[in-house]
């Protein structure tokens, strides 16, 4: 299964580095020389990564020209889930839509969306309601629910 860790935004110079948005949070797990990217069904070998203000920079293997990448861009940049060698324990911010949201122990809405706020702050869409990502107390996957603290008036 493939997941989205980005998106090809600019190039930057003329062998085919290419300036990438991304708040993915596992990126330092697949941003690595080596690790397959897929933009648009092509796959690439990154061959090089590196970090330039706000943006991931990286060149892949047999890309030495701007012109061999420059029809790609605009596009989204996918990998194998199986390549981040998630934890049982961690998960995606994919994996929380649909999940069951309670508050002391009471049924409050499904997550419909994650809202991205800012590279650092994300909010869980429940019903017309925000809940920030830091009142998560517990994401028991297995059993598609999501505990988070209590604040009164937030739902």
């Amino acid at each position: 299964m493939k997941v989205l860790v980005g998106k090809y935004v600019k190039t930057h110079g003329i062998k085919g580095e290419i300036k990438v948005r991304s708040n993915f949070l596992y990126k330092d797990r697949i941003f690595r020389a080596g690790k397959k990217i897929f933009i648009k069904d092509q796959e690439f070998t990154i061959k090089d990564y590196r970090k330039h203000q706000e943006y991931d920079m990286l060149t892949f293997e047999g890309i030495n020209d701007i012109n061999q990448i420059l029809s790609l861009k605009g596009n989204f940049l996918y990998a194998n889930r199986e390549d981040l060698g998630l934890k049982q324990e961690e998960y995606l911010d994919s994996d929380l839509i649909g999940l069951d949201l309670y508050q002391n122990n009471i049924f409050v809405g499904k997550v419909r969306d994650i809202a991205f706020i800012t590279k650092n702050k994300k909010l869980l869409v429940i019903n017309s309601h925000y809940v920030p990502f830091e009142l998560i107390k517990k994401v028991d996957l297995k059993n598609k629910r999501i505990d988070i603290e209590e604040v009164l008036g937030l739902l």
